[in-house]
């Protein structure tokens, strides 16, 4: 009996046999491994006594198909694709249409015979600037004495075309109409050049070589003399004492070197203001613009007398002559071409003088500060005057020649006012 009074079904009846016992519930099976899906709870329903009861509820097996094994395959497993059918074989290329032209042309090996090519440029470039250098004439032009102005901003160069005859053999010297020994040397063009530190353009100052200028140790006379008492030594001191700039390095070419340069860039084109026949240069030329060999070049910086300006005009020449020189002899028709390049290399060695301290690459630098249209002036003068053992000289304005030369120790750029052409 239950505690409810109710029989228990469940319990053996001692009185009864094993067959006379009623049959025993369905046996429940255990329930299925895994998580059953969620259901609802079931709705109590309500009896018609008011009794609430639950319906019977019946476990069902959980079958959870992600866990489930893929289906072996039976049988054979996936067909094999096709067999492609085999490539035609390539036909070789000919070796005259297999690479580029310009492999074909090289050859086999191009890297290394380009390798090979290039340091071989280089050291015939490296032996060539070495051999140059060696050929430079040099003295030694820029020594140190008391009072010697201190460096000012900026690089100085004292360029001097000198009258010598060095090296001229006498049929030279009458094709060139150079006058022969007229005794001592002396600077036909004197021209100060300041290349600025911080870049900007350079200033090439002209000198008159008339200029009456105070000559350490012999006075006051033409500032050319200076070279014929004491050469580039006495000359830069000279042009130090007048400018107050100290000069960084000096280079002199003579009447032979301005001839072989012309002669060996094919010429120059030079524009010819006012007639030119001046028998003592040796030249007779038209007004216009024309091509001077260098002969002519050399007659045309050198002429004066039959100009109206005398020296002052000839300045003007000068630095027309330099500019086209420098214009032409950078230019890649005269770089590039070897038949030019190498004659002007060789002709300026032989008749270029340089300090002991310069060398080829101070040459290089002066020639790259000059190919951009530099500043072009004159020292400004007052007036003439003559005298005695001098001879017509010229005198400097100081009131302008002083902010001048003090606006280049400075490297600050010259002014309006400070810029003439001529000698006003």
């Amino acid at each position: 009996m239950r505690r409810d009074g109710r029989p228990d079904p469940h319990r053996r009846d001692p009185n009864l046999a094993w067959s006379q016992l009623p049959p025993a519930p369905p046996r429940r099976n255990p329930p299925p491994r895994g998580n059953p899906p969620y259901q609802p709870p079931p709705r109590r329903r309500t009896t018609d006594d008011g009794v609430r009861y639950a319906p019977t509820q019946r476990p069902e097996p959980f079958t959870d198909d992600r866990r489930q094994p893929p289906p072996r395959r039976t049988g054979r497993s996936r067909p094999a694709p096709p067999a492609r059918s085999p490539r035609p074989p390539r036909q070789a290329r000919s070796p005259r249409h297999g690479r580029p032209l310009w492999r074909r042309l090289l050859g086999p090996g191009l890297g290394t015979k380009l390798l090979v090519t290039a340091v071989a440029l280089l050291f015939s470039i490296v032996v060539t600037l070495i051999w140059v250098d060696r050929s430079l004439n040099r003295i030694d032009a820029l020594a140190d004495y008391d009072g010697r102005p201190g460096s000012s901003v900026g690089t100085n160069w004292l360029l001097v075309g000198s009258d010598s005859r060095v090296g001229l053999t006498p049929d030279q010297e009458q094709e060139l109409t150079t006058g022969g020994d007229v005794g001592p040397e002396r600077t036909d063009t004197i021209i100060l050049i300041h290349i600025p530190r911080f870049g900007g353009h350079s200033t090439m100052v002209s000198i008159p070589r008339d200029s009456y200028v105070s000559i350490p140790g012999n006075g006051k006379d033409k500032i050319n003399a200076a070279y014929a008492f004491g050469g580039p030594q006495l000359l830069v001191q000279t042009v130090e004492g007048a400018t107050g700039l100290r000069i960084d390095h000096y280079a002199e070419i003579g009447f032979g070197g301005f001839a072989g340069m012309v002669d060996a860039i094919g010429g120059l084109d030079i524009c010819v203001k006012q007639p030119m026949d001046d028998p003592m240069a040796g030249i007779n030329l038209a007004p216009g613009c024309q091509e001077l060999d260098g002969t002519q070049a050399l007659g045309f910086v050198r002429s004066r007398y039959v100009l109206a300006g005398g020296d002052l005009d000839r300045i003007q020449n000068q630095r027309q002559f330099l500019s086209a020189l420098l214009s032409k002899a950078t230019s890649p028709s005269t770089l590039l071409n070897p038949f030019r390049l190498w004659p002007l290399i060789t002709g300026t060695t032989r008749s270029l003088t340089v300090d002991s301290g310069d060398h080829v690459w101070s040459l290089a630098s002066l020639g790259w500060a000059l190919r951009d249209n530099p500043v072009t002036t004159t020292v400004p003068v007052s007036g003439t005057e003559d005298v005695d053992g001098s001879g017509n000289v010229l005198l400097w304005d100081r009131s302008r020649a002083g902010p001048l030369f003090d606006d280049l120790a400075h490297d600050r750029a010259l002014p309006a006012e400070l810029i003439t052409t001529g000698g006003s």
